[in-house]
């Protein structure tokens, strides 16, 4: 039995499954992964990417931050691809329980998913500082510079920057839904980034699956590994 054999016949026998996925699931909807060759992280800008989306960067210099955030983060057209839609579909099945996400692209929604745990939020809320109005995305791309509130404040989109930590409950419920799942499918992360690459350590069942384009450092502790575009592996259950 092949690979994609034995994850259908997993995914037939499984009425919790658990998807944790990184920006390897929305490559496929053109929007960039930050480590691939061509990610954000291998394109010239005057800072690199890690510093403009730090909250220190952030607050001393948000006119700049915007001008990348803008160029380089906002995908407003983007269309969810086989992977979102195999996962909604999945999740109407009764057979997905959670999509455990690192993207801040609102493209699980888009497809259908319902809980959908996004641990580093999502460009498509925004809040004033001041206020805490909320604002959409639409808000903050139909102003020029830096996004102000109707009270004057400075609007911060609700995604996790680096030096600000995951909002506890959604790590919390993460955790919780790991941990009872019968299966856990990750797909298209490095497993990189960490608090969230940790969370595949609290899974406890003999399903733990990983497809990735590249090998990861996780590889060895997979019941099951697929090296191939994560769109493509799931797209039988995508229609």
């Amino acid at each position: 039995m092949d690979e994609k054999q034995q994850l259908a016949e997993w995914i037939e026998q499984s009425d919790n499954i658990v998807f944790f996925g990184g920006a390897g699931v929305s490559t496929e909807s053109k929007i960039p992964d930050f480590r691939s060759v061509d990610g954000l992280y291998n394109q010239e800008y005057d800072y690199p990417p890690e510093t403009i989306l730090s909250h220190t960067f952030f607050m001393r210099r948000t006119d700049e931050f915007y001008r990348f955030y803008r160029n380089k983060m906002l995908f407003p057209d983007a269309e969810p691809n086989n992977a979102h839609k195999a996962l909604a579909n999945l999740e109407k099945a009764g057979k997905l329980k959670a999509v455990i996400t690192q993207n801040i692209d609102g493209l699980h929604q888009k497809a259908g998913s319902e809980e959908v745990l996004e641990l580093h939020g999502s460009v498509l809320r925004n809040y004033c500082m001041e206020c805490r109005k909320a604002y959409s995305l639409e808000d903050v791309m139909n102003q020029e510079g830096i996004p102000h509130c109707s009270c004057g404040g400075t609007i911060k989109p609700d995604v996790v920057l680096y030096e600000e930590g995951l909002d506890t409950y959604t790590l919390e419920k993460s955790v919780s839904y790991i941990q009872k799942a019968d299966m856990l499918i990750i797909g298209g992360t490095s497993l990189a980034v960490y608090p969230a690459a940790g969370l595949i350590d609290y899974y406890r069942g003999n399903k733990l699956v990983l497809i990735n384009k590249d090998k990861t450092g996780r590889d060895s502790q997979a019941d099951l590994v697929i090296h191939d575009p994560i769109g493509e592996v799931l797209s039988p259950w995508a229609s």
